[in-house]
């Protein structure tokens, strides 16, 4: 996942997002620097979503899916050119899959538990979630334990003026959903969202490398 987090570690997380919607959305995420996408699988026609949002955007963006909850979906994942799986918890099967599959994989955990039976099933990062119910110093002690490289990105809540303290402890990127795009949302309203969060990243992970 390096590759993929290094140049902007945003997940766009798009859920409600529609077939017709998603190209625009797409562009202007792109624009402003994200190259990882989700679509939901509770969104509506999710992979009809994907496969446009693959095609368009190729290889220079990481699309795939979210909320993905069975092993099975994960091979309709990749025929419409996904890449991709994002879980809101840590089943091994999926996780499994994905691999088996050649995708990347980020589960979502709670707990140290979790996380390293997600890791050991192979998981490429993991997704720390919900975000609102921890704290950037549990975060913090996880970086203790974990192995070192793991990225960890907390998803739920995020907005561009709470991303400081969870960078401070370690998070490696974010998942970034309701404050970024929402159904019927504008695509200019969500360019602007989506330069606020690449603006706040780059502010605040300079600013943490400056003190390092």
């Amino acid at each position: 996942m390096k590759a993929w987090l290094d140049p902007l570690p945003l997940v766009a997380i798009l859920r409600g997002l529609t077939p017709d919607e998603s190209i625009d959305i797409g562009h202007v995420l792109v624009a402003a620097g994200f190259r990882m996408l989700e679509v939901p699988l509770n969104s509506p026609q999710p992979f009809e979503s994907i496969r446009r949002l693959a095609g368009t955007l190729g290889e220079a963006t990481l699309v795939g899916a979210g909320t993905v909850l069975d092993p099975a979906d994960v091979a309709r994942v990749a025929n419409v050119g996904g890449r991709l799986i994002v879980m809101p918890h840590a089943d091994v099967a999926v996780i499994r899959a994905a691999k088996q599959a050649g995708l990347y994989c980020v589960p979502g955990v709670a707990t140290p538990t979790e996380a390293f039976a997600a890791l050991a099933a192979g998981a490429d990062a993991l997704k720390l979630f919900p975000a609102e119910q921890s704290a950037p110093v549990v975060l913090k002690a996880w970086r203790a334990v974990l192995p070192a490289g793991t990225a960890v990105l907390p998803v739920g809540g995020i907005t561009p003026d709470t991303m400081a303290p969870w960078i401070a402890a370690g998070a490696a990127g974010f998942g970034i959903g309701g404050a970024l795009y929402a159904p019927g949302r504008p695509a200019g309203d969500v360019a602007a969202q989506a330069r606020a969060f690449a603006d706040a990243w780059q502010r605040h992970s300079v600013s943490k490398g400056s003190m390092a």
